[in-house]
C-alpha cells in the first residue's frame, strides 16, 4: 500500500511548515491558515484516516477528543468555552481527506460553524 500524500500527512511529516501548538506520539495540533474564529486549531492524527467513518478510525476517536480538550486548555479557552467540530466527507464540509478536528474559541460563536 502506498504512503498517503495528503497535505496533512505532509504537515505531520514536516514536509510542509505549520504553526504547531501541540505534538505527542499520535497527534499534532496546528493553527488553521483560514481561521473561522479568533482561535482556530486543527487536531490531526499522525496516522492517516480519510474520514471519521474510515475503517480503523475508531482507534483514534477517544484520544482526538482528549487532545482537543488539552489544546483548548493550553490556549486558555476552557474558562469561557469552545467548540469542537469534525466535518466528514464532502456534504459534511470536509475539504481535506484526512481525519481532523477543529477547535474554535476565543470569542462568542453563536450560529457559526467550522
Amino acid at each position: 500500500m502506498s504512503k498517503p500524500t495528503c497535505i496533512f500527512c505532509k504537515i505531520v511529516n514536516s514536509e510542509i511548515p505549520s504553526a504547531k501548538v501541540y505534538e505527542d506520539p499520535d497527534f499534532i495540533a496546528i493553527r488553521d491558515i483560514q481561521p473561522q474564529a479568533k482561535t482556530h486549531l486543527l487536531v490531526i492524527p499522525k496516522a492517516h484516516f480519510d474520514h471519521l467513518d474510515s475503517p480503523g478510525a475508531e482507534s483514534v476517536t477517544v484520544k482526538i477528543i482528549a487532545v482537543a480538550n488539552e489544546v483548548a486548555r493550553l490556549e486558555g479557552l476552557t474558562a469561557h468555552g469552545y467548540r469542537v467540530v469534525v466535518n466528514t466527507r464532502e456534504w459534511g464540509g470536509q475539504t481535506v481527506a484526512h481525519l481532523h478536528m477543529h477547535v474554535l474559541g476565543g470569542e462568542q460563536l453563536r450560529g457559526r460553524f467550522a
